[in-house]
């Protein structure tokens, strides 16, 4: 039986839009954020004004500030925090997560520190077994429009088929189809590593570059991301899919995209720094560009926009200069390159 008691982990625009869909379901939704004050505000306004204005939760939403009271007879709990905060938010949980809830990870990243995806860093907290009832939510899905009832199609992804069914039937509704995969590393990295593309594809833009440039750069892009994703044991047929080519198709041209927006500052001529501040929210795709860049070193798998993009941010490589080395690099085969050769 579906569960009427969800707990959503997170005051974002993300998690907003969640708890706003759950609750449009017919849930009674406990939506969890950090202070105090931001819950009073979120239940006497039912507006989250910094992150999702215009959208006024529905009464089966309570927002509060204690963990124990959201958790408390959940059955379905939401992780919608950035992937920096997952490891913790997932220690100060589990002294109240009910044994019986299955997880829903709406967070899409890796972890800096460790490398890890943030299933493997669930684990390393929960235990192995708790990813039995662990599921990974990903795809096209711009919480402005999510919370707006537009037709947004995603995917969820878990070690077992019945947990991701579970997830399916109890997310979806008619405007939030779900579809199913069982490759949770593909869904995973697809999420992640989208982002990175994202903010070359601003850079692009900010630069001046044209429809050409961006087309390349996601195209060849999406090549980068199946490449590492096969060599870390995800199926290529998943970055065909919503959590791949959907994603990154959404995240590079969307006015909604917070990636995009900061290359295009940067590609403007802004600092990382300044290009954050203008941001004003998680850019995701800055931390996973460091993860993504040791990954391939280390495992020596090409990926020249993500290096290209990690010298930008990170060692102050001009982004004209960036393009450059990408167009001049030596010939090469389209057709090994899509078998990830």
């Amino acid at each position: 039986m579906i569960s009427l008691r969800a707990a959503v982990l997170g005051g974002g625009s993300w998690g907003t839009a969640l708890a706003y869909l759950l609750a449009r379901k017919g849930y009674k939704v406990k939506l969890w954020v950090r202070r105090e004050e931001v819950a009073s505000e979120l239940n006497t306004r039912r507006e989250n004004l910094r992150y999702l204005p215009g959208v006024f939760l529905p009464e089966g939403v309570t927002a509060t500030a204690s963990l124990e009271e959201a958790l408390k007879g959940a059955e379905a709990v939401i992780f919608a925090v950035p992937s920096h905060a997952f490891r913790e938010v997932v220690r100060e949980t589990l002294p109240f997560l009910p044994p019986g809830a299955y997880v829903i990870n709406g967070a899409k990243g890796l972890e800096v520190e460790t490398r890890l995806r943030l299933s493997q860093v669930f684990a390393t907290e929960a235990g192995e077994g708790a990813l039995d009832r662990y599921v990974v939510l990903s795809g096209p899905s711009h919480a402005e429009e999510v919370a707006r009832e537009q037709p947004t199609a995603v995917v969820v992804a878990s070690r077992r088929w019945e947990a991701a069914e579970w997830a399916q039937e109890f997310l979806m509704c008619p405007f939030f189809r779900v579809y199913t995969n069982p490759d949770l590393v593909g869904v995973e990295l697809g999420g992640a590593l989208k982002n990175i593309i994202a903010l070359g594809t601003g850079i692009c833009e900010g630069i001046g570059f044209g429809d050409n440039a961006k087309a390349a750069l996601m195209t060849r892009g999406l090549t980068e991301i199946a490449r590492l994703g096969v060599r870390l044991g995800a199926n290529p047929l998943t970055f065909t899919g919503l959590a791949g080519v959907g994603d990154l198709i959404v995240t590079c041209t969307s006015r909604h995209s917070r990636n995009r927006r900061a290359g295009w500052e940067i590609g403007k001529g802004k600092s990382l720094e300044e290009a954050l501040a203008a941001v004003g929210m998680v850019v995701e795709g800055v931390r996973t560009t460091k993860v993504a860049y040791a990954l391939a070193q280390e495992l020596g798998v090409k990926m020249p926009i993500t290096v290209e993009t990690y010298k930008v941010l990170f060692e102050g490589l001009s982004p004209l200069v960036a393009a450059q080395n990408l167009m001049g690099r030596a010939r090469t085969r389209e057709i090994e390159e899509v078998g990830y050769c």
